[in-house]
């Protein structure tokens, strides 16, 4: 890879200003305004919002961080709630998923060199 591939630059074309919004007990609303390079807004792109919050399970707190589907802020805060119960159910579906396959993964032992054959000097799978 040359240098110039592995430079990190911003894209001028595709920015955002940044305004949070709490309730200090729920969670989190952000609005990213579209921006040109100078900062002035960029009427041809829609503002986006995000919410995030953390939710209690058994193993301790999961936060979720979601895209809501809005055009203005009374609108996001009245998805708030539907929008992080679907990030939730998600999350979940997506580490049950995950559990499974580990659940379900072959374990193969480690061993010397497989010349003999399945059970055989110095195969992989020995039976007692």
């Amino acid at each position: 890879m040359s240098e110039q591939e592995n430079e990190i630059r911003m894209n001028a074309n595709d920015m955002y200003r940044e305004e949070t919004f709490t309730d200090n007990a729920v969670g989190t609303l952000r609005r990213l305004t579209p921006v040109d390079a100078n900062g002035n807004a960029d009427g041809s792109r829609s503002e986006q919002f995000m919410g995030s919050t953390q939710v209690m399970t058994q193993a301790g707190p999961l936060p979720l961080s979601f895209e809501i589907e809005a055009t203005t802020l009374a609108q996001a805060i009245e998805g708030f709630g539907p929008a992080a119960r679907e990030a939730f159910e998600k999350t979940m579906a997506e580490l049950q998923e995950l559990q499974r396959q580990q659940a379900s993964s072959i374990v193969v032992p480690r061993g010397g060199s497989n010349t003999g054959g399945m059970g055989g000097p110095g195969g992989g799978i020995q039976i007692p």
